[in-house]
């Protein structure tokens, strides 16, 4: 691959980060860093969406500008995504210059091109959606689904897009590529949408919503969420409507995958894509809708007072490296379903796979090594791996994995191949090899081990990136190593390690040793 492509939706920063927000970064860095390992050029882009009454009321209720508030929520996401590890290239805000700039040459265009009007209108508005409603999508008590509060009716003259007008050329597009919309059984939830689908209002009168990127030529009028928050995807690469889009841009648009939650899946495969349209850009190769994350089996709820912090998590456990937590929640869901964290599960499944099965497997291989051969794979010990078949099996099915996104599929498939070397070191019993004098098989099984243990290492990167670092720190293998060149002998005859060397790659953590304060 040339270049690898991937966004995740904004976060809305009326709010902390809590654990959803970090599911979607988590699984779209694991997305990014397993690409990087297949492109020769990747762009990673998050950030935070920052306009809209919401934000307006909490800032006033806070006696600051939006503008304070907004700085101080947005950092709040900078230092959640530093903490677990998120690898993004670019963090873009819309309260940044740039972007605001450029969003008002986008409706400049859409108005000039007769595709954005001005039309008088009475609708229902949802305060929490920040978005109008029609009856169709009430309650049959006529609330918002997911607010649970009547909207309220709103009469203003706003401008609206010609979103009806590419209604035939969006249905067309999710038939004929029935890989666009991850996973497919989303594509006729979509389809089923565009049946009624009506023009949308992407602006709001200045007396009702002042914070918000003004319309040029317009003073009365502030830019409405959809031109605002869905263009960020191409103004965070310097796109420009009058043609004088940056290099960064004709390099990475259109988007290989774009990563969001369900929840939002019609804006994104239905009003963005009619925004590209409009504008006669191409249109992102995948859109990838996760489902959500449950906690303890229910939804998270501010009144139920369940809704978790990531970092929170990291605290709780005293876990050094967010490697577990990432781990755990890149491999909590099949992909497009919803998925559950627990406290239990958590500790009881890392424990198991990164502690237990990996890392202690690299440990006593290494320490085996150490004990029989003084740290030092002989060349007799280098020939026909009998393992090489079933590695290189794994790295083909994660590769297939990944092309259709199943995260939580390929850390499976990882594991399997953990546990099938396990299986390998117990039927060969390394320890009674050298017991009955069998130095050279006793060597040889040892070194298929590390070979194998180089391949994982490469594997589990994108999920564990620390853990990762430190296994082929002790392996003397090269992390970059792209996934093409992934082989099972990239280990050579000579010293591979020192007895004081050899440090555990995860502790379980329920040990006591796991606790830094002991």
């Amino acid at each position: 691959m040339e270049k690898f492509y991937t966004t995740t939706a904004i976060d809305y920063v009326n709010g902390a980060p809590h654990i959803g927000h970090a599911y979607e970064k988590i699984l779209t860095d694991v997305i990014y860093r397993h690409f990087t390992q297949r492109a020769e050029d990747t762009y990673f882009l998050t950030g935070t969406d920052e306009h809209g009454i919401k934000i307006q009321k909490t800032a006033a209720e806070k006696d600051i500008s939006p503008k304070e508030f907004c700085d101080m929520n947005a950092q709040k996401f900078k230092d959640a995504w530093k903490a677990l590890d998120i690898d993004y290239s670019q963090f873009i805000r819309t309260t940044d210059e740039q972007h605001a700039e450029i969003v008002q040459k986008i409706f400049k265009k859409l108005v000039e091109k007769g595709d954005i009007y001005k039309h008088a209108y009475t609708g229902l508005y949802c305060s929490g959606c920040e978005a109008f409603l029609s009856e169709k999508d009430l309650t049959e008590d006529g609330l918002c689904p997911d607010h649970m509060k009547k909207p309220e009716v709103v009469q203003e003259e706003n401008y609206f897009f010609k979103l009806t007008k590419y209604k035939d050329a969006i249905i067309k597009h999710i038939k004929t590529n029935p890989d666009f919309i991850v996973p497919s059984f989303r594509a006729n939830e979509v389809l089923n949408q565009l049946e009624n689908i009506e023009d949308i209002s992407v602006s709001r009168v200045k007396s009702n919503v002042n914070w918000g990127i003004p319309v040029l030529g317009d003073e009365e009028q502030v830019i409405y969420v959809w031109i605002d928050a869905l263009s960020n995807y191409i103004t965070a690469l310097g796109y420009d409507p009058d043609g004088n889009s940056s290099e960064k841009f004709k390099k990475y648009w259109p988007a290989n995958v774009q990563v969001i939650g369900k929840d939002i899946l019609k804006f994104h495969s239905i009003y963005w894509i009619a925004i590209l349209m409009a504008l006669e850009l191409p249109l992102p190769e995948h859109i990838l809708a996760h489902g959500w994350i449950t906690i303890d089996q229910t939804k998270m709820s501010k009144s139920l007072g369940n809704v978790i912090s990531p970092t929170a998590v990291l605290e709780a456990f005293n876990l050094d490296i967010p490697d577990p937590f990432r781990y755990y929640m890149a491999s909590a869901a099949p992909c497009g379903k919803d998925g559950n964290y627990s406290d239990e599960d958590f500790k009881e499944k890392v424990n198991a796979h990164l502690a237990n099965s990996m890392g202690n497997l690299l440990n006593r291989t290494l320490s085996m090594l150490v004990k029989y051969f003084d740290g030092e794979i002989k060349p007799e010990f280098l020939g026909k791996n009998e393992l090489e078949e079933k590695a290189l099996e794994t790295v083909k099915a994660i590769r297939h994995h990944f092309d259709y996104f199943e995260v939580q599929e390929a850390a499976q498939k990882i594991i399997e191949l953990v546990d099938i070397t396990n299986k390998y070191v117990t039927d060969n019993a390394p320890w009674t090899l050298a017991k009955e004098g069998k130095m050279d098989k006793c060597g040889e099984v040892l070194t298929n081990v590390l070979q194998v243990m180089t391949v994982i290492s490469s594997l589990i990167y994108p999920y564990c990136p620390n853990i990762a670092s430190r296994m082929a720190e002790q392996l003397g293998y090269d992390l970059k190593t792209k996934l093409d060149d992934i082989s099972c002998n990239s280990l050579r005859a000579g010293m591979l390690i020192k007895k004081e060397d050899i440090k555990p790659v995860f502790l379980r953590m329920d040990s006591e040793l796991a606790d830094k304060k002991k």
